[in-house]
C-alpha cells in the first residue's frame, strides 16, 4: 500500500475504519478516514482518496463483498470522501448512494451519477438503513454547503464529516493515543483553516448550534479527518466553541510580494527611459 493509506481498524465493536492521510505542510498530517459500518445492510461512508485507488477498494472488500454493499453515505462532494465512488458503484452493483442533492448536481460536473441509485436528504432526516436508524444533522463546520453529518442511533456514533477534524505531528488510530495539547490545538487550526468563514459567525448561534452535539453526547465521534474520540464530546465541542474569536487562519505565503512590486516598478521605469523621442 503506499504511505498515506494505513491499516484498517475498528473505531466501534462493529465500525470499521478505512484510515489515510494527506501532509499538510508545516501544520503536521491531516487523517482522511473513510468508514465502513458492519451491519445487516452494510454502511459505507465516504470512499476515500482517489490517490489510493485500488488500494482502497482491496481494504474495502476485504471486509465487505462487494455485493452485500447496500449503502454509500458521501457526506459530501469534496475529492477527499468521493474520490473512489464511480469505482464502487461499479463494483458493487447492489449499492445506493445517499447524499444531499446538492452533492448529486456538483458530483455530475464531473461524470454521469447513475439517478437510480441515488436517494437524496437533507439535514432533520431519520431514515432506516435495513437494521440501522440514522438522522442526518448538518455538522457545526464545514467546507461544502452540501455536508451532511451522520449519526447512527445503533452504534451511538457521529460520523461528522469536517467537523472535529485534526492536524497531527504522526498518525494515531484512537485521541487517547494523542497528545492532547497537539489533538486539541489541531482542532482549533483545521476547524479555522477549513472552515475560515467562522471568524465570522455569530458566538451567540455558534454556541447555541453547537448546544445540539452537546445533548446529543455521542458516544464516539468519527470524524473524516480525526482519530476515534470516545467519551469526550464535551472537550470537543468547547475546543471548537472558541473559535470564532480566534484569528483568522491563513498559510504561508511563498510569494514576496514587495519585492515583486519593486520589480515591476523597476522595470515600468526603465521602459520609460528608453522609450524613442517622438513615441508618444
Amino acid at each position: 500500500m503506499p504511505a498515506n493509506l494505513r491499516q484498517t481498524y475498528r473505531a466501534t465493536s462493529d465500525i470499521h475504519t478505512l484510515p489515510s492521510h494527506v501532509p499538510l505542510g508545516s501544520l503536521g498530517l491531516l487523517p482522511v478516514n473513510a468508514f465502513l459500518i458492519s451491519a445487516r445492510q452494510p454502511v459505507l461512508v465516504d470512499t476515500g482518496l482517489a490517490i489510493d485507488r485500488g488500494n482502497f477498494e482491496e481494504a474495502l472488500w476485504s471486509l465487505v463483498d462487494p455485493m452485500d454493499l447496500r449503502w454509500v453515505v458521501i457526506t459530501h462532494d469534496d475529492r477527499d470522501h468521493c474520490g473512489n465512488l464511480k469505482e464502487i458503484l461499479m463494483a458493487a452493483p447492489n449499492a445506493t448512494v445517499v447524499t444531499n442533492g446538492l452533492a448529486v448536481s456538483r458530483l455530475g460536473e464531473e461524470w454521469d451519477v447513475p439517478q437510480h441509485r441515488v436517494r437524496t436528504v437533507n439535514p432533520g432526516r431519520t431514515v432506516e438503513l435495513g437494521d440501522r436508524t440514522v438522522s442526518f444533522v448538518r455538522p457545526p463546520s464545514y467546507d461544502s454547503p452540501s455536508t451532511l453529518a451522520m449519526y447512527d442511533h445503533v452504534a451511538d456514533a457521529l460520523f461528522a464529516a469536517d467537523s472535529f477534524g485534526t492536524v497531527l505531528p504522526a498518525m494515531v488510530d484512537n485521541a487517547i493515543d494523542a497528545d492532547r495539547t497537539e489533538y486539541l490545538d489541531g482542532m482549533a487550526t483545521f476547524t479555522r483553516a477549513n472552515a475560515p468563514w467562522t471568524a465570522m459567525a455569530d458566538q451567540e448561534k455558534w454556541d447555541r448550534m453547537l448546544g445540539e452535539f452537546t445533548a446529543l453526547d455521542p458516544g464516539s465521534v468519527l470524524s473524516s479527518h480525526a482519530p476515534t474520540a470516545s467519551a469526550r464530546t464535551g472537550e470537543l465541542v468547547e475546543t471548537v466553541r472558541a473559535v470564532p474569536a480566534m484569528d483568522p487562519w491563513l498559510p504561508d505565503e511563498d510569494l514576496e510580494v514587495e519585492a515583486v512590486l519593486d520589480r515591476y516598478e523597476a522595470a515600468t521605469a526603465n521602459s520609460t527611459d528608453t522609450e524613442p523621442q517622438g513615441a508618444k
